[in-house]
């Protein structure tokens, strides 16, 4: 049994539609931009997908179109166990003068969490920002 955890995290993205940052993240060519690195990802439910050369994968479970991304997600670090997923979420809200990403990622290695969750705030938001608010 693996000690799991849940990562929450809240960015703002300034001037831009929930359909930029939707496809910021679902459009493989937008996606290797702002991450430097390659990426595999489709809009099929139940296609695979990888990020960050094969660092990080998963499979889309749903897609509502500038709205929300759910996947399930694994890293490929040592805390992962084998056959092990957590679920991403990725919910996108237009707010005043932009747009709010509300991030949910449950089941995340114990093991893994801090290093999870400073990637993200290291290695997503803030290139994804500086490419999308530029």
């Amino acid at each position: 049994m693996v000690e799991t955890r849940t990562i929450e995290q809240t960015v703002t993205f300034n001037n831009v539609s929930p359909h930029d940052v939707y496809e910021a993240y679902m459009d493989p060519e937008k996606h290797a931009k702002f991450t430097g690195a390659k990426v595999n990802i489709s809009r099929e439910i139940g296609s695979e997908f990888s990020a960050y050369d094969g660092a990080l994968s998963g499979t889309i479970l749903e897609l509502i179109p500038d709205a929300k991304i759910v996947q399930t997600w694994r890293g490929s670090d040592e805390g992962w166990v084998p056959g092990h997923y957590s679920t991403a979420t990725f919910s996108l809200e237009a707010i005043d003068g932009g747009t709010r990403l509300t991030f949910v990622q449950t089941g995340v290695p114990e093991v893994s969490l801090e290093q999870i969750s400073a990637g993200w705030q290291k290695h997503y938001w803030p290139k994804m920002k500086q490419t999308l608010e530029s």
